[in-house]
């Protein structure tokens, strides 16, 4: 028995610019906020940094090699804002010409570009000009993306603007967890109501420039369970996760405002910020950052099981145990608890909850995306393990029967998505290689395929094998009697 993925579905993988390009300061790229971050001691396990990473500014033509045999439909990559305008300043030619490379491999390959504008490499130079908490920094994105479109525009159709702004923002000025570190309130709603402009000012202008392009935006986005349903504690803490991971990006982006509860809550715990925000907001943003959109990236790792109290045997923490003193990224994180309910756990000590995205897929395309005649693409979902090298056979081996299953699990889920009436369009692994895990650094591997850091040998993993089984197929075995 085999159940099969709806006509045109896009199989694909995923990766991001400081994670795998290394070159860090080659070919006229100058320090992004993770260089500098990454040199802060205690921030990185082990003081890693994406200097080299997985090399794939020289190797790319091998990885596109690795991306084909897999029979891989699509690639989504980000491209380096401090290599394409370093410090934000003139296009640099040479940074430009990486990707026009990177593109014309990947189409002679047969394989769609799938192009992101920013996975968090914010220009150093700007962080120096206050970053994402000012609004030059909306502006000098939408210059930076229509650079890489005198570019790229005759080879790319797909253009996503930001990924992940949760963790670009609060994540990064709020938690001090990501670059550039800090602990504000006030700068995390300043960050993501800059970066929600800069993605609507380039959409608006991407759009003015060619109607027919698939413009979007990508969301890490969660389902947040309250650990007793009837307990008001446990329903609010989740609300309130639910409110500031999706709502406060899904609402502006689709229904042109802030959430109010959220605004309400934030209000009480630091007034500032909120009077922050509205004197950011200027007559016009919001419609801004509504423009219509022609896809949605889902990404989706986990969801959260949340209560008012602590749980007496909580679940182990996902955030990497580095030596620099965090925060917690939630503005109203007060009274919110996460519980354990007994599923299994990747490496990261993230739940594998695969019935989570159909829900997830389901309640996003009902309340957002069908309204607004959006499309969804799960544009990440992956899991770390700790994986083992073997030789069998004078062949080097990754047996990763946990990955095997997270991905089946997953992929299982969007075909039951997709049969209750979602219009899910493709599916990208997160990530084709090991890379640089940002706080973790290296210790923690997502890869359906292995890096060797020391000789950067890849190695297929089983997951590797098992999703090329499955593109070949587009189809996912279904065991008899089930």
């Amino acid at each position: 028995m085999s159940r099969t993925f709806p006509d045109g579905f896009l199989f694909g993988a995923a990766t991001a610019a400081y994670q795998i390009e290394g070159a860090a300061f080659e070919g006229g790229r100058r320090a992004s906020i993770w260089d500098t971050f990454a040199r802060v001691p205690g921030a990185v396990i082990n003081a890693d940094n994406g200097d080299v990473a997985c090399d794939h500014y020289h190797r790319y033509e091998g990885d596109v090699a690795l991306m084909k045999e897999l029979g891989l439909d699509t690639y989504r990559f980000s491209v380096s804002w401090s290599r394409v305008r370093p410090d934000g300043g003139a296009v640099n030619q040479e940074g430009l010409d990486f990707y026009k490379r990177l593109v014309d491999q990947l189409r002679e390959n047969d394989i769609l570009p799938w192009l992101t504008l920013y996975h968090w490499d914010l220009p150093q130079a700007l962080q120096d000009r206050g970053g994402w908490t000012v609004r030059e920094t909306s502006d000098l994105f939408t210059d930076y993306a229509l650079s890489v479109h005198d570019a790229l525009g005759d080879r790319v159709d797909t253009w996503t603007t930001l990924n992940e702004p949760w963790c670009s923002s609060f994540l990064s000025y709020t938690g001090g967890i990501h670059a550039p570190g800090h602990f504000s309130i006030t700068e995390g709603v300043l960050a993501a109501h800059h970066l929600l402009l800069g993605h609507g000012q380039t959409v608006r202008e991407l759009r003015a420039r060619d109607a027919s392009l698939n413009l979007g935006i990508t969301l890490n986005l969660t389902v947040a369970e309250p650990a007793d349903p009837q307990n008001p504690a446990d329903v609010d803490a989740a609300r309130r996760i639910d409110g500031q991971f999706n709502r406060w990006f899904l609402d502006p982006i689709f229904l042109g405002a802030y959430p109010a509860d959220i605004v309400d809550d934030i209000r009480d715990v630091d007034a500032g910020a909120i009077e922050a925000l509205e004197a950011a907001t200027h007559d016009g943003d919001l419609a801004t950052i509504s423009q219509p959109l022609q896809s949605l990236g889902v990404n989706y790792y986990h969801g959260e099981f949340v209560g008012g109290a602590p749980d007496p045997n909580p679940p182990a923490a996902g955030d990497a145990p580095t030596d620099r003193e965090t925060g917690s990224p939630w503005p109203v994180g007060h009274d919110i608890h996460w519980h354990e309910r007994g599923l299994p756990r990747t490496a990261m000590h993230w739940e594998v909850q695969p019935a989570g995205l159909t829900e997830l897929l389901e309640r996003v395309w009902t309340e957002y995306a069908q309204p607004a005649e959006t499309v969804l693409y799960v544009t990440e979902n992956g899991a770390a393990y700790d994986d083992e090298l073997v030789e069998e056979d004078g062949q080097k081996r990754v047996h990763d029967a946990d990955r095997v299953e997270f991905l089946r699990g997953h992929l299982g889920a969007i075909v039951d998505a997709a049969e209750a009436g979602v219009d899910v369009r493709g599916y990208f692994y997160w990530s084709l290689l090991d890379n640089f895990e940002w706080a973790w650094g290296y210790e923690k591997r997502f890869g359906i395929v292995r890096v060797d850091y020391e000789t950067q040998e890849r190695t297929l993993k089983d997951s590797a094998l098992e999703y090329r089984r499955v593109i070949a197929a587009r189809a996912i075995d279904v065991p008899a009697g089930s």
